[in-house]
């Protein structure tokens, strides 16, 4: 079953960010933009592969960068939280659960 995923204003802004700052400083914004694109596909078919790692809020790294993708899933769709650096304060997207 695939569920739709969708971005949270806050996730969507994050992730725009994170997109222009690699590609200002390492010319690597479309590749990052293409690994969070396949992690929100890889949730999107599989939602409950990762396990909760706060409240119902799931976690999946983002190959080649040092981001993860915060997510829960419901009903009729896969809500992303947060694109978020993993060396940020975790209690920054946890405000945002």
């Amino acid at each position: 079953m695939t569920l739709p995923v969708v971005l949270s204003p806050i996730a969507d802004r994050e992730f725009e960010e994170a997109a222009s700052w690699f590609q200002l400083h390492a010319g690597r914004g479309e590749k990052f933009v293409e690994q969070v694109q396949s992690a929100l596909d890889r949730i999107g078919q599989t939602p409950e592969l990762h396990a909760p790692v706060y409240r119902d809020v799931r976690r999946v790294r983002v190959q080649r960068f040092p981001y993860n993708v915060y997510y829960r899933v419901l009903m009729d769709r896969i809500e992303v939280i947060a694109v978020f650096h993993h060396k940020r304060n975790p209690a920054i997207w946890r405000s945002w659960a």
